[in-house]
């Protein structure tokens, strides 16, 4: 018998950067998402425009909303892939055990999140550099903002952890699919039903109180605590559903 003790700190660590490594395909596929999501932006998230003295003046607002929403999109069905048996099954080459392949799983879509994040928020200065340089663009009033550190590293760091949050939601949904797969039925159907029946009752949709809960909070502290925490409950309960699967199920 080996005297060797298993670290399990060095064990997710391990298997952390061989994710990474293992799974560069997905930062491949976040570029091109973002990319597309940059393309449908160039028309402006909103716009308006008037005439006088046959002159015709349109005015476009740019925003990085759509990247952002895009690469939600993304870090959820990275997240639910993460789970499915092919990666299941490559754990199973290395010292492992549910736990430790879980937290890997988790840093690694952090990670995922940090990267998706920033690149999402920074894609604004690219849609206006294309705007400017490409389609003929007039910027106005662009120069005169004042840029101020403290509202960039705040847009930051919510974008960031509004895709943490989503790809935990992501990691619980395809932890259930591992136990059935009617899951990946039932959920979107309770989804969309909840919103039918809440609407022929004339009432404001359960989901709609929840994105709001989540997406329309005025403080940035609470904003924090509120996500933080939902987060780690989502990844605790994957974590635990995981962890009674049978070995190799």
């Amino acid at each position: 018998m080996s005297l060797s003790t298993v670290n399990t700190s060095k064990v997710v660590k391990q298997q952390y950067i061989l994710k990474l490594k293992a799974n560069f395909d997905a930062f491949s596929s976040l570029v091109w998402i973002q990319l597309l999501a940059i393309l449908f932006s160039l028309g402006g998230v909103a716009s308006q425009g008037f005439q006088s003295d046959g002159m015709s003046v349109s005015i476009k607002y740019f925003s990085a909303d759509m990247v952002i929403a895009f690469t939600m999109i993304w870090g959820l069905v990275t997240a639910i892939t993460i789970t499915t048996k092919p990666y299941r099954y490559y754990d199973f080459s290395f010292v492992t055990n549910r736990v430790t392949s879980s937290l890997s799983n988790i840093l690694y879509l952090c990670t995922a999140s940090v990267i998706g994040g920033v690149t999402a928020v920074m894609a604004k200065g690219l849609l206006i550099i294309i705007g400017y340089f490409f389609l003929d663009f007039q910027l106005l009033d662009y120069y005169s903002q004042p840029f101020h550190v403290r509202d960039f590293l705040i847009g930051n760091i919510a974008t960031v952890l509004y895709i943490i949050f989503i790809c935990s939601i992501g990691y619980f949904i395809g932890a259930l699919a591992q136990i059935s797969k009617l899951f990946i039925a039932v959920i979107p159907v309770l989804f969309v039903g909840s919103m039918l029946l809440d609407g022929m009752m004339g009432r404001e949709p359960i989901a709609m109180k929840i994105l709001s809960f989540y997406f329309q909070e005025s403080s940035f502290s609470l904003f924090v605590v509120k996500t933080l925490i939902s987060t780690v409950l989502f990844f605790a309960a994957s974590i635990s559903i995981l962890n009674r699967m049978e070995v190799r199920k």
